[in-house]
């Protein structure tokens, strides 16, 4: 907005609550921010005097304008707020990275034969939810174990009304599984007092069950019923196993949420502990971005909003690590989401401080455990392609595409392409090619093709301005070959005026990786760098992409063998070849020596193999 007077526009703000948004020269939204009042918010930005941390000192440098919008009260303006964070994810804000939805056990205890099963929405219908559950697994687990101690239903199936029939009953009914309410075989009492069992279970009351389980299971063997004694032992260990994952967090039977956190220079993690009828039912780390200049009070204000904005079910308490600021309003917000009172409790003392510190030991093991992987994966990746960007003398290595040619097993050629973003690969932009003016087993032909149709299709949708993963083009190209499949490259790109970096991935005699060939140079790299585990992983896996495609082409009867065409080869000598050798390009590699040792085979028969394959480099 060049017209745009910050300086006049500041003037212009309301003396109201509300949210204000930023923006910078290209029109993006940098920031969202709410306010009691919008004139001394906004203003305070741009005040010299103002103290101001570095990540805002740096935000205000690029704001270019920005706009406003007055709400009636500032419990608005914090709803406002949040939904614009999360829709326009601003870069200075600070970011609640996961976006998860947790699974509950959901209870229909409002239908005369109530269901019991998995959901990730709570709604207000009068039915009981138990969770959240960090395991989707565990879920299940819990349900199949109900299903089988209580037969309660989980299906939609419309009860009848009247008389039973045992012919509409399902394979549920028949292993055990449900009492079947849907064929009228058990009255609403009946039916009932399952369900209180399984709600006594759902509430962590397993002593009963276990009791009634063990002595069932001691009837049964006294009685000899073996088979009987073994369903019951093995439902025992199962409802053990259960409970033994729910251990008792404190003697209340309050719902509450423990929220605690761990930080370094750059990465911030929140540890929550579900606390469900006084039992840690499930725990959970979350990342927050854009949070290294935020103050701990600052990061956990903004996880509870944004986290939850979006959760279903909201306990009674929030246990948090520090006091922050507009405690009273965060609240009132949540207890109007909830539909009851919500207390923030930042504990200093007693069990409830004893939870928060379990909690912050926890987040502090997550933090270690991630700064080791991150930097492990960013030495695999990032950092490996910063070696090769040295090896190469190149700068911005982003995109790499990788090619390489199959006829294994196969006369029709086919080739792969496949495509790494900061050393990572990028499935959704493999591509495959099936070769259509290439007759025999041309490599080089089948290349200048595979990458002619790549590149002409990636220059014709440019124009046409289509968007695709083929207008993208790489910053470097790495060829499965050295220095022929190298030239083939760069007469393909010298056709099409466009100018890419091209190497070569280098084999040695054993049909290893050893090297990149690179400006009719081949380069040497040290094997044990990350650098050139990537190189290797990266022919691998154009090796791999291409085979795979080639053997789906041959299970379907679209390629024939590659042998066939070879005279005095039939079908035994061929399978001998196929036995022996672990592939084609084994055979196309081997000499007339090691071809004549093929059981079957003689000298005239391996001469003509031989020969086969190698007639282009012969003539």
């Amino acid at each position: 907005m060049t017209d745009f007077d910050i300086e006049e526009e500041l003037k212009k703000l309301p003396a109201k609550p509300g949210v204000y948004i930023m923006h910078d020269q290209n029109d993006e939204i940098i920031y969202v921010g709410k306010a009691i009042i919008l004139r001394n918010r906004v203003r305070s930005y741009f005040r010299e005097s103002t103290t101001k941390s570095l990540k805002i000192r740096q935000m205000v440098t690029h704001i270019s304008w920005f706009e406003y919008v007055v709400t009636d009260s500032e419990l608005e303006a914090l709803v406002l707020e949040n939904n614009l964070i999360k829709e326009h994810l601003p870069k200075y804000n600070t970011l609640l990275k996961d976006d998860k939805t947790y699974p509950y056990i959901k209870v229909t205890v409002n239908e005369d034969f109530p269901r019991i099963f998995s959901t990730r929405q709570v709604k207000k219908d009068n039915a009981k939810y138990y969770g959240p559950f960090t395991s989707a697994n565990a879920v299940n687990d819990t349900i199949e174990l109900l299903r089988k101690l209580y037969h309660i239903r989980s299906c939609q199936k419309r009860l009848r009304s009247g008389e039973s029939d045992p012919d509409e009953t399902c394979l549920y009914y028949h292993i055990g599984r449900c009492l079947a309410p849907c064929a009228g075989l058990v009255s609403k009492d009946d039916y009932r007092e399952e369900l209180s069992g399984a709600l006594s279970f759902l509430n962590g009351n397993y002593r009963p069950l276990l009791k009634e389980l063990s002595d069932r299971m001691t009837e049964a063997s006294e009685a000899m019923d073996y088979e009987k004694a073994i369903e019951y032992r093995e439902l025992l260990e199962n409802v053990r196993q259960v409970a033994q994952k729910q251990r008792i967090t404190d003697s209340s039977s309050d719902d509450r949420d423990v929220l605690a956190m761990a930080r370094d220079k750059e990465s911030v993690i929140i540890q929550v502990f579900y606390i469900r009828g006084g039992k840690i039912i499930g725990r959970e780390h979350h990342y927050m971005k854009n949070a290294a200049d935020s103050t701990d009070a600052e990061i956990i204000r903004d996880f509870i909003v944004q986290f939850y904005a979006g959760t279903p079910y909201i306990p009674k308490e929030l246990l948090i690590p520090v006091e922050i600021e507009e405690k009273e309003l965060l609240e009132e917000w949540l207890s109007n989401k909830r539909g009851s009172r919500l207390s923030l409790t930042a504990p200093k003392k007693g069990k409830k401080e004893k939870l928060v510190e379990l909690a912050e030991k926890n987040a502090a093991i997550v933090l270690r455990q991630d700064i080791e992987k991150v930097k492990s994966e960013e030495a695999r990746t990032t950092g490996a392609v910063r070696e090769l960007e040295e090896l190469l003398s190149l700068e911005g290595i982003e995109r790499m595409e990788a090619y390489d040619i199959s006829n294994i097993s196969g006369y029709d050629s086919v080739g792969s392409m496949v495509v790494y973003e900061n050393g990572r690969p990028k499935r959704n932009d493999y591509r495959k090619f099936r070769i259509k003016t290439v007759e025999g087993p041309n490599d080089y032909a089948s290349m200048q093709e595979v990458l002619s149709r790549r590149f002409e299709h990636g220059l014709r949708d440019m124009t046409e301005q289509a968007l695709n993963s083929f207008t993208r083009f790489p910053d470097l190209i790495m060829m499965d070959g050295g220095r022929g499949q190298v030239h083939i490259a760069q007469e393909v790109l010298k056709s099409l005026n466009l100018q890419i970096p091209i190497c070569g991935m280098v084999k040695d005699d054993n049909h290893r990786t050893r090297g990149l060939y690179y400006q009719d140079q081949e380069i040497p790299i040290d094997k044990n760098s990350e650098g050139f585990k990537l190189i290797t992983r990266i022919q691998d896996e154009a090796h791999r992409f291409a085979i795979t495609f080639h053997r789906s082409l041959r299970s379907k009867g679209q390629v024939h063998s590659i042998l066939d065409d070879i005279p005095g080869i039939g079908e035994k000598r061929r399978k001998a070849l196929m036995h022996y050798f672990e592939s084609i390009e084994d055979i196309k590699n081997a000499d007339i020596r090691l071809l004549a040792e093929v059981p079957s085979m003689n000298g005239p028969s391996a001469e003509a193999v031989y020969h086969f394959f190698h007639k282009e480099s012969e003539s």
